[in-house]
C-alpha cells in the first residue's frame, strides 16, 4: 500500500503500516482496509490490514517483550512515568481523534470531543493506580513460622480487541490497565474505526515504551480469529457482540486463557407511576437516539404501566419527532447516521420484524426524506410490543425503542429480567427508595436511576450473556493481574 488517505485535519505518520516489535512494518500480505464515512458513503481513509503472518509477528514480539523485556519487572512508578508521557502526547491530539470519530462512525462533532476525553481520563486513572494499588501486601497466615505475602503480577500477553462504536475509549479501557499492570499488548481495533489505535501506538513510540510492549494489527474477522487462537496470547479482552463473545470464550476455554468480555445488552427502563409522562418521554426518546442507538448499555426497552401505555407512547413519539437528524459535522444535528451500511440494513431488518410480529409502529421506521446520502434512519418507536418478540429480545444497536406493558411492579421486574442479557437497567422514578429496591432485583451489572448513566471510574460489565468480568476502577485492573501467594521464613528487607 503506497497511497495515503486520511480524514481532513488528521495526521498520522504510518497509516499504511503495522506497529510490531517497536517498528512500523508493511503488512506481509500487502492488504489494506478502506474506511467509509457513514455521512457521505465515501472512502475517507486507508490503513494497513494484518494477516495471519502479521499476527504471528505481533504475538512473538509481545511474548518476547513480556518474557525477556524490562516492562513487567519495572517498578509500577516507572511504568506510570512512561504512560504519563503517552497521555501528554495523546492530549495534544484530542482534536484530531475527535475528527476521526466523526469521520469513521458518524459520532456527532459536538459529542466526539467528550468521547475522546473519556478515553484519556481512563489512562490517567490507571496511571494513578501505580501509587495507590497494593501490588504486594502482607497477610496473616495460619502456618507456624511463616510470613505470608500476596503479590499481584501481570497476566502476560493481552489481545485488546475493541469495537467500532466508541473506539478510543473502549480500546483505552483495555490498554491502560494492561500496561500499568505490566502486561504487553496487541491492539486489534475494529476495521471500521482503526485510526485511534494508531494514535495510541504513536504515543507509545514517542514515550519510549520498550519495543514489543505495544503492538498494532488492524484486521478483518479471519485474522482476528487467528489471533484469538494463538497459544502465545495469555488473555483476550474483547468488547463487542455476544455472538463473537461466545466464540472467543469457547476458543479461550480450550487452553484456559483468561478473558474479559464486555458484550451486548437489551437494557430496560421501568417507568413507575410517580414519573411524569412528559419527563419519561424526554428521557426515553433522547436516550435511544444517543450515538444513533449504538451504545451497548442503551435503554432499548421501556416497560410501562399498562394503564399509561398509550399516553406514554404518544409522548415518546412526539419527542422523537423533535430530534434533528443530519450530518455529524453539523452543530445543529442531534442524531447522525448509523455507522455503516450493514448496520443500517440490520436496523431496517429489525423494523420489518417488529411489523411482522404485530407491534404498532408509531413513528420512524424509514430513512429521512431530506437526506439523500449516508446511512440514516429515523428514530423509531414500537408500541404494544410482546416481550418475547425479536425486537424486545435481540440487540438491534440502532435508534429503535420497544414499549412493553406491565401489570404491576413485580411484572415489570420479571419482564426486565426476561432476557439473555444483563448489562444495564434503569427505573424512572422520583422515589430513591423504590429505585434502590427495584435495582437490587434487576439482574444487570449496571443501574442508573432516571435514564442512561455510567461512571467509568467504577466497574462496568454485565450479568448473564452480557459478559464476563469488569472494566473500570481497581476491579478492572485486577482483570490484568494474577495473584501469587508466597509463604516465606521471614519478611524480606523493605517489606
Amino acid at each position: 500500500m503506497t497511497d495515503i488517505l486520511l480524514p481532513e485535519g488528521v495526521t498520522l505518520a504510518h497509516p499504511d503500516r503495522l506497529f510490531i516489535g517497536g517498528e512500523w512494518v508493511l503488512p506481509q500480505g500487502g492488504g489494506r482496509i478502506e474506511i467509509v464515512s457513514p455521512n457521505t458513503e465515501q472512502v475517507v481513509a486507508f490503513v494497513a490490514e494484518a494477516g495471519e503472518a502479521d499476527m504471528d509477528g505481533a504475538v512473538a514480539a509481545a511474548r518476547a517483550a513480556f518474557d525477556r523485556g524490562p516492562w513487567p519487572t519495572m517498578p509500577p512508578a516507572e511504568r506510570a512515568a512512561r504512560m504519563q508521557a503517552m497521555l501528554d502526547w495523546l492530549k495534544a491530539r484530542h482534536g484530531q481523534m475527535a475528527l476521526c470519530q466523526t469521520a469513521q462512525m458518524g459520532a456527532l462533532a459536538t459529542m466526539a470531543p467528550f468521547l475522546v476525553a473519556g478515553g484519556s481520563e481512563t489512562l490517567e486513572r490507571n496511571i494513578g493506580y501505580a501509587a495507590k494499588f497494593d501490588w504486594v501486601k502482607r497477610r496473616e497466615t495460619n502456618v507456624p513460622g511463616k510470613t505470608a505475602f500476596i503479590a499481584h503480577e501481570a497476566v502476560g500477553v493481552v489481545a485488546c480487541i475493541a469495537p467500532w462504536n466508541v473506539p478510543y475509549s473502549t480500546m483505552m479501557g483495555k490498554v491502560a490497565p494492561a500496561l500499568i499492570a505490566g502486561c504487553t499488548i496487541i491492539m486489534k481495533p475494529s476495521p471500521e474505526t482503526p485510526l485511534e489505535a494508531y494514535f495510541i501506538a504513536e504515543a507509545a513510540e514517542a514515550a519510549g515504551i520498550p519495543a514489543g510492549v505495544v503492538n498494532l494489527v488492524p484486521s478483518h474477522r479471519d485474522a482476528a480469529d487467528y489471533l484469538v487462537r494463538r497459544s502465545g496470547v495469555d488473555k483476550i479482552s474483547f468488547t463487542g457482540s455476544t455472538v463473537a463473545g461466545r466464540r472467543i470464550a469457547s476458543v479461550a476455554g480450550e487452553r484456559i486463557a483468561r478473558v474479559t468480555l464486555e458484550l451486548g445488552g437489551k437494557s430496560a427502563a421501568i417507568v413507575r407511576d410517580d414519573m411524569p409522562t412528559e419527563l419519561a418521554a424526554k428521557i426515553l426518546g433522547r436516550t435511544i437516539t444517543m450515538l444513533s442507538g449504538q451504545i451497548c448499555a442503551t435503554l432499548s426497552r421501556a416497560i410501562v404501566p399498562a394503564a399509561r401505555h398509550d399516553e406514554i407512547a404518544d409522548a415518546i413519539a412526539a419527542e422523537m419527532k423533535l430530534v434533528k437528524i443530519g450530518y455529524s459535522d453539523d452543530p445543529a444535528t442531534e442524531m447522525g447516521p448509523v455507522a455503516m451500511k450493514r448496520q443500517l440494513d440490520r436496523v431496517e431488518d429489525y423494523i420489518a420484524k417488529g411489523k411482522a410480529d404485530g407491534a404498532d409502529l408509531l413513528t420512524g421506521g424509514t430513512r429521512p426524506s431530506h437526506l439523500n446520502r449516508g446511512y440514516f434512519i429515523e428514530p423509531t418507536l414500537f408500541a404494544n410490543v410482546d416481550n418475547k418478540s425479536a425486537i424486545a429480545q435481540e440487540e438491534i444497536f440502532g435508534p429503535v425503542l420497544a414499549l412493553i406493558k406491565a401489570d404491576d411492579e413485580d411484572h415489570a421486574i420479571a419482564l426486565a429480567n426476561d432476557t439473555i442479557y444483563g448489562l444495564n437497567n434503569s427505573v424512572l422514578t422520583q422515589d430513591a427508595d423504590a429505585a434502590y429496591r427495584i435495582a437490587r432485583r434487576l439482574r444487570s451489572g449496571g443501574f442508573n436511576q432516571n435514564g442512561l448513566g455510567a461512571d467509568f471510574s467504577l466497574p462496568f460489565g454485565g450479568f448473564k450473556q452480557s459478559g464476563i468480568g469488569r472494566e473500570g476502577g481497581p476491579e478492572g485492573l485486577h482483570a490484568y493481574l494474577e495473584s501469587k501467594t508466597m509463604l516465606l521464613d521471614a519478611a524480606p528487607a523493605g517489606l
